[in-house]
Parts: structure tokens; sequence; C-alpha cells
């Protein structure tokens, strides 16, 4: 871990802004831009809620980074180390009675299946199912220090097929988590898109076995290669469409039409990050750009908040915005153990 990692807090900075990009789509979501912009004013200027309440992207979040702090508490991180904790803290999220943010039908669904201890994983996993519910609480495994190549990216495709199994799902949640680490370690964002380029196409025909077993086997793909590869060919493809959206396209029009509207993953990755990468130094008005979309706002702002605290560490959010979020102390205690 470089100086400037610490110095930064990029953990805490990602956290804090995944949340409160949260909190800012949280009302916004479900409307599209003209509605947005008369309930809310010029989206240049949009105020951050009273109170800074989130949805399911924080919670999930926070489950998964407490299912990982448990995982690396007893030691060197594998796939059953891993998958124990995760599963018992999205069971929790499940039954908790604050889950009433509109949650994700594939996350229902997964998640009670997942409430029989005796079911392997891969049973209750939404083979069909490639939502942004599988990388927007991703970030942890992007942060969280101590982790190899490999084991970032078992593990994120790991925790996205608990619930998501399609493998479109389980690409972009290894590419987001990639992506918020390339952006913590110092990555410059003008070369960013191209970084991610590079490792969709090395990890294209990848299966991680050891971490998804036989997942790939509910599917109709004749291999695990096949199975995987489409996933990675539809991040692919959506990674032109960024990479064309940065060079050509207004940040005063919806990034939605550009990138798509987010409700599947890998359109929540490629426009959450267009809307960080229009404004790398300005994270207020990227999490405002994102909130003010006619897609899945909420989900598009907390990864924009995400990459952005990342890049930026914990100063790019003002106290008065970050002292009043919804679950501040959990995500400050992740943040500070994982930055120490």
């Amino acid at each position: 871990m470089t100086a400037t990692t610490v110095r930064k807090r990029a953990a805490t900075g990602s956290l804090l802004g995944l949340a409160l990009g949260d909190a800012l789509g949280f009302p916004t979501e479900f409307n599209d831009v003209p509605s947005i912009l008369a309930k809310c004013g010029p989206w240049r200027e949009m105020p951050l809620p009273k109170p800074a309440i989130v949805t399911d992207d924080t919670q999930m979040t926070l489950a998964l980074g407490k299912g990982l702090r448990t995982a690396m508490d007893r030691g060197p991180l594998g796939p059953e180390r891993l998958e124990r904790p995760v599963r018992e803290e999205f069971v929790d999220w499940y039954q908790s009675p604050e889950n009433n943010r509109a949650p994700g039908r594939t996350c229902l669904v997964a998640c009670n299946l997942l409430k029989d201890d005796g079911r392997p994983w891969q049973d209750a996993s939404q083979i069909g199912s490639k939502g942004c519910g599988a990388n927007m609480r991703v970030a942890p495994l992007g942060l969280v220090p101590g982790l190899g190549d490999e084991q970032r990216a078992g593990a994120a495709q790991l925790q996205s097929g608990l619930t998501h199994g399609h493998p479109t799902a389980l690409a972009a949640s290894d590419l987001t988590a990639h992506a918020v680490h390339l952006l913590a370690r110092g990555a410059d964002p003008a070369g960013l898109v191209g970084l991610l380029r590079s490792y969709a196409y090395d990890n294209r025909t990848r299966y991680h076995e050891r971490w998804l077993g036989d997942l790939w086997t509910r599917s109709q793909d004749p291999t695990p290669e096949h199975f995987i590869a489409r996933g990675w060919d539809d991040c692919l493809a959506v990674l032109d469409r960024l990479q064309e959206a940065v060079r050509s396209v207004s940040p005063e029009t919806d990034p939605c039409l550009a990138t798509g509207e987010g409700w599947i993953a890998e359109e929540a990755l490629a426009t959450g990050l267009l809307c960080f990468l229009w404004f790398v130094d300005e994270p207020l008005t990227a999490l405002r750009r994102a909130a003010c979309t006619a897609g899945d706002s909420d989900s598009i702002a907390c990864l924009a908040g995400a990459f952005a605290g990342a890049h930026l560490g914990a100063d790019a959010w003002p106290a008065d915005w970050a002292d009043r979020i919804e679950y501040r102390g959990d995500l400050l205690a992740l943040g500070a153990l994982w930055d120490a």
C-alpha cells in the first residue's frame, strides 16, 4: 500500500461516495429527467435530501463489507471462507425490518433461498438475472487491502453469484471491483477505460471454478468458457459505448441515452463511470449528474460515488454531506479498517 493510498483514505472516500450517491438518487429513481428537474430544480444544484436516507444499494454494500471483514479475520480469503459470512449477512439483510427501500426482486428471491443452510448457493443463484444488484454492492472488494488479483476477481464474481448468476452480472461485478481498485491505487482516470478493456479481454474465457464451482451448469452453455465469455462480451460492448460517450457526448444530456439506463449490471457500471469521467475533479457534480437520469438513478449515482471517492479520497465529500448520511458509523468503521 502506498503512502498516497493511506493519505487520501480511498476506502472511506469510496464508501461515503457510494452512500451519498445512493441517497441523492433515491428520490429520483423511476422518474424521467423532466420530472426530476421539476421536483429538484437545476441538476447541478441538487441538494442532498434531508434526512439523507439510502437504499438497498448501500445496505447490501455494508452486508458484503461486514461479511468480507469476518472472512478475512479468519485467515486468507478463499471461497468457503467468504461464502458463509456473506451469505449470512445477505440473509440478515433480507430479514431486516430496514429492508424496505424498494429492493430488487432477484435479491429477494435468492436471499429467501439462501436461508436454507443445506442448499448449495449455486442452487439459490438466479442464473438468468444480470440486474445491477450484482455490482452496485461490490466496491468493498476493490477497497480491502491484501487481496491478490485472483482473489479479488473470484470473490467479486462469487458475491454476485449468490444472487445474480448470469455471466454478465459476474463479469460486471469483477470489472466494477477492478475499476475501484485501480482508482484507489492511483490509476489515471484518463486511461481507465483502456485498462478495463484490456482486463476484460484478458479474462474473457477465464472461468473461476475454484470460486464458482459448477454454477455454469445451470445455464444452457456447452462449456464454462462459453458461459463466462458471454458476460465479458456484454461488458466489452458497453465499454465501447462508454469510450465513445466520454469523447463525444455532452454532459448536459442524460447519460442513460449513451450507455444505458443502469437496470442491468454492465449498463450501471458504464453509466456510473461516464458520470465520474465527465467530472473527475468535481465529485458532487458527478453525483448530481448520475442522480438526474431516467434510469436506475440511485445505483448509477452510488457507483459514480464509489469511483469518485476511490479516486479522490475521503476529502472529496464536504462534511455537511458526509456527516448526515445514513449508516455513517458503519461506513466509517469499514473505511477506517481498510485505510489503516
